[in-house]
């Protein structure tokens, strides 16, 4: 089946994509036309930063309507889930925008169950393809645009290009534009002529372009810890139980579409507080070992990157970072050295291992990694291992009392494919099972 599409080029598949579109939005009766759509899109971070503007949108109430007070009825799709109005259903596809009818009958259940918002989050394979046509936008979010999913656009420009689709749809709107100020070339995402266009940044900068009618929305005081993060914006203060740098951004963003929405600041920083954590990112895995173990979904040299360099921010001065992660198959695999030189700089220890190998060779695409890995030695603090439930009990057997541990790529997947078959996984629940059986070990020792 691979073989047979790669005989078509992706120009002609796309027409494909838009006619399918185009019966999908007609035989679902164009339903973005009647709830408010709000579309994340970028490299990292969209799938938190979707389920922090939900929060706010529903902890905000429904000011429009007089004298009802409840919460905003509020729809979700995302990487992770599916959600209408509180019911939820876990995301198995492996895809962050599904396919054109499957996404128009969800915005039509949405719309019939009575949402008021639908909170989107778009990649760059759905805009290029047509996938989102029809979808009537009101707000746009952008976190951020590094290096990924090159083996499809070739390039970062047509990259970048794909992203601004969006923005070209809410701009034809006068919708809200949010952008990530801290990004490179953010102006380009703020070009477009809007009513309301939104910045956000963590730092003190002069930045070196004039945009009309922008706001600026900037964190300050900023406090990290291993579990939280807290800043301010303006006079008010926001508590995060989620940590990083990132962390902020995303909920900068999400603070910026609040804002868009007549949302208040207040109410902003009370819905955040309220969000535990978000699955399978920087989701921490409890234990009896002392020892902080982390599951992230991290999978681009940027993110791993950033990651890498909180946990060593945030760490005790004698605790190892002990790292385990892969690449997954089919993809850029120009990322992959690039990968390994950034997390072999900021980790103590490393355990190279498989992640979703798709028609690839699971070794090859390890080996690929190693090739960029520095000042490690093999077989002392670096290890080779196929076998991704053999790589996280060599983790936890060599952890000691406050170590981190992180392992990135699967993030919550429930499913690993390899070749055409998806097989049962979950990094978190492996960890358990994993954690049980050194429990049970030292019990039948003692």
């Amino acid at each position: 089946m691979r073989r047979i599409k790669k005989l078509f080029p992706q120009s002609l598949k796309n027409l494909y994509h838009l006619f399918q579109a185009i019966l999908a939005n007609f035989w679902y009766g164009f339903p973005s036309r009647k709830i408010k759509v709000i579309g994340v899109t970028g490299t990292d971070g969209k799938t938190t930063t979707v389920q922090m503007i939900a929060k706010i949108l529903q902890k905000a109430g429904n000011p429009v309507k007089s004298g009802d007070h409840g919460a905003r009825k509020v729809a979700v799709a995302s990487t992770i889930n599916f959600v209408i109005d509180g019911v939820e259903e876990k995301n198995l596809l492996h895809y962050t925008t599904e396919s054109s009818f499957a996404l128009q009958k969800f915005i039509r259940k949405a719309v019939d169950a009575g949402c008021e918002y639908l909170v989107l989050e778009v990649s760059s394979h759905g805009l290029d393809q047509h996938r989102v046509w029809g979808i009537d936008f009101q707000a746009a979010v952008i976190t951020n645009v590094t290096r990924e999913h090159l083996d499809y656009h070739k390039t970062m420009e047509k990259y970048r290009e794909a992203k601004k689709i969006l923005f070209k749809n809410v701009a034809k709107n006068k919708g809200n534009l949010v952008v990530n100020l801290d990004m490179e070339r953010p102006e380009e995402y703020l070009a477009f002529e809007s009513d309301k266009k939104y910045g956000y940044t963590t730092k003190i900068s002069n930045f070196k372009f004039k945009i009309s009618n922008l706001k600026i929305i900037q964190a300050e005081d900023i406090e990290l810890g291993i579990n939280y993060s807290k800043f301010k914006i303006q006079n008010s203060k926001f508590v995060l139980n989620m940590p990083g740098l990132f962390n902020i951004e995303n909920a900068l963003a999400a603070t910026c579409v609040a804002l868009g929405e007549g949302i208040d600041l207040q109410v902003a920083s009370e819905a955040l507080s309220e969000i535990s954590g978000v699955a399978g990112r920087m989701e921490a895995v409890e234990n009896d070992l002392g020892v902080n173990i982390l599951v992230d979904f991290a999978l681009t040299p940027n993110a791993l990157e950033r990651l890498y360099k909180l946990l060593a921010q945030i760490k005790k001065p004698t605790a190892k970072i002990i790292a385990v992660f892969g690449s997954c198959g089919d993809r850029d695999k120009g990322k992959r050295p690039i990968m390994g030189q950034v997390v072999s700089q900021s980790a103590d220890i490393v355990i190279l291992t498989n992640d979703e190998p798709y028609s690839e060779e699971p070794q090859a695409i390890i080996d690929a990694i190693f090739v960029g890995i520095k000042n490690k030695t093999e077989g002392e603090n670096l290890w080779r291992i196929v076998d991704r439930r053999a790589a996280i009990a060599k983790a936890l057997s060599i952890a000691q009392k406050d170590d981190i541990i992180c392992i990135t790529g699967m993030g919550s997947f429930e499913t690993m494919v390899v070749g055409d078959k998806k097989l049962p996984w979950n990094d978190r629940k492996v960890i358990e099972e994993e954690l049980t059986k050194i429990q049970f070990g030292c019990i039948v020792s003692s």
